[in-house]
């Protein structure tokens, strides 16, 4: 009985000097690799009098803005603060809660005078409109233009002034042939060149007023209508024809 007890009571005193000379080992739930990043973080840095702390989101999951911003106070670097993005106010849903037509606060509003930004008159809004108007003020404004109204009475057209010569309009009127075709007898003797002589005008028009002021259509003292047509230098009655139609 004795011989069977020594071996085991002295494994028992070997393993209890080996575990005494063993070193320390640190809490296993301390490490990296057994519990969350910024759990570690918080317990291995801690931030400077002042810095900003950073609240790990609820759940334990891994933030790196959190872990970047340890890593920095750490080293000494300092953290920029971060401004909060401004809140925009949204203009209302209701057209009549708004200033209209984008003025200004302190400039005064006058009915219908008023546009907005871009320069369009809000007077086809019917809620911009019906909150500055009633039927008592569109009344007084209908009458108002009423007595503002003039009519323009038509006038006789002006006189021409002395003789201007023969009436182009009335002589195309009169005729009813084409161009080109003969309709007054023209003599040989004494022909002249015509383009020399409706050269000397300005346009078509002028030679014809001159020929027939100078005895046509029926004589071509100017040499201005060889072909007895009646329209010199290839002027056309056609177009004062058209516009009677």
């Amino acid at each position: 009985m004795s011989r069977t007890f020594l071996p085991a009571a002295g494994a028992a005193l070997t393993a209890l000097v080996l575990a005494a000379c063993t070193p320390t080992t640190p809490d296993s739930g301390a490490g990296v690799g057994f519990q969350d990043y910024n759990s570690y973080i918080r317990g291995a840095a801690p931030a400077p009098a002042g810095a900003p702390v950073t609240v790990p989101p609820p759940g334990g999951a891994f933030d790196p803005a959190a872990a970047a911003a340890a890593i920095d106070r750490a080293q000494g670097v300092a953290v920029p603060t971060v401004s909060p993005t401004p809140t925009v106010t949204p203009l209302p849903a209701d057209s009549s809660a708004r200033p209209r037509g984008g003025a200004p606060a302190g400039i005064k509003e006058e009915s219908g005078e008023v546009a907005n930004h871009t320069g369009i008159s809000d007077e086809q809004d019917f809620g911009a409109v019906s909150a500055r108007e009633t039927i008592e003020s569109d009344k007084e404004r209908i009458a108002r233009n009423r007595a503002e109204y003039v009519v323009v009475q038509p006038k006789d057209l002006p006189q021409r002034p002395g003789d201007t010569g023969p009436n182009l309009a009335e002589f195309a009127l009169a005729t009813k042939h084409a161009p080109g075709v003969q309709m007054y007898k023209r003599s040989g003797l004494g022909v002249r060149d015509v383009n020399a002589a409706c050269g000397k005008y300005a346009s078509p028009d002028q030679a014809q007023q001159d020929f027939l002021s100078k005895g046509g259509p029926d004589r071509d003292r100017l040499g201005l209508d060889p072909d007895g047509d009646g329209f010199a230098c290839a002027w056309d009655p056609r177009p004062f024809r058209t516009a009677l139609q």
